[in-house]
């Protein structure tokens, strides 16, 4: 069994200048090996299902182990003190928006802890709470969300987004796309979330990558006959 000091050597090894100046223009911070994601998971899945290796990768504060982490861990199995402390401790966008929601939308009280963090002054907590939301609406049965509550977030959303702080504005236009694409007998007020906002601006850093406009987004997805089906996992 791998000791975390053993994957640490590991992701060094792997990582390499270019990567890390991609993850840099996207506003990581230095902590990092610069380990692109396809070779975080081909170690994930010599460590899979190791949790307290997993936990312990993510308390080293480098972005490639705190990245693998999140692979690694069934949040299933984490407390809410836990995934309150990796929300805490995510300072990057691909931490807060991708790998703490990864684990937090696997546990039992994923609705209770998206509630609490959506409300946080912490943008990166904020956030976090936000894509959390989302992957639940999109992995849970229609017949086992409070509708309502989420009727209350698209209102919430019309008035307030453009608002927002910058990463906050584009977890929010994630959260309407989500609702929109998977949650039927929300799609309509939705959709029409989506229209009311219209293009939401977000500062992408030093990069190419645009904020889908939700209309569209939404859209594409009946299109193609994925609306409404469920994911597994949002993982990624």
């Amino acid at each position: 069994m791998k000791t975390a000091r053993q994957v640490m050597t590991e992701l060094k090894k792997k990582g390499s200048a270019q990567t890390r100046k991609i993850y840099g223009n996207h506003g990581a911070s230095e902590n990092m090996f610069g380990v692109k994601i396809a070779d975080l998971k081909v170690i994930a899945k010599q460590i899979k299902g190791n949790q307290e290796l997993a936990l312990e990768l993510y308390d080293t504060g480098n972005f490639d182990a705190m990245y693998l982490a999140g692979i690694v861990a069934d949040g299933s199995q984490m407390t809410k003190k836990q995934l309150d402390h990796w929300a805490k401790s995510a300072d990057w966008y691909m931490i807060s928006e991708y790998t703490v929601p990864g684990v937090a939308h696997e546990h039992p009280k994923a609705r209770e802890l998206a509630n609490k963090w959506i409300k946080s002054k912490n943008p990166h907590i904020a956030t976090a709470g936000w894509t959390t939301y989302a992957g639940i609406v999109t992995t849970t049965d229609d017949s086992e969300l409070d509708l309502n509550e989420i009727k209350t977030y698209l209102k919430t959303i019309e008035n307030g987004i453009h608002d927002a702080p910058n990463r906050v504005r584009y977890t929010m236009n994630g959260f309407v796309i989500a609702v929109g694409g998977y949650v039927k007998p929300l799609s309509k007020q939705a959709k029409a979330t989506a229209k009311k906002i219209g293009k939401v601006e977000v500062n992408m850093g030093n990069t190419s990558c645009k904020v889908p406009l939700a209309t569209e987004y939404i859209t594409k997805m009946e299109s193609a006959g994925k609306a409404g089906k469920k994911r597994k996992t949002i993982k990624c």
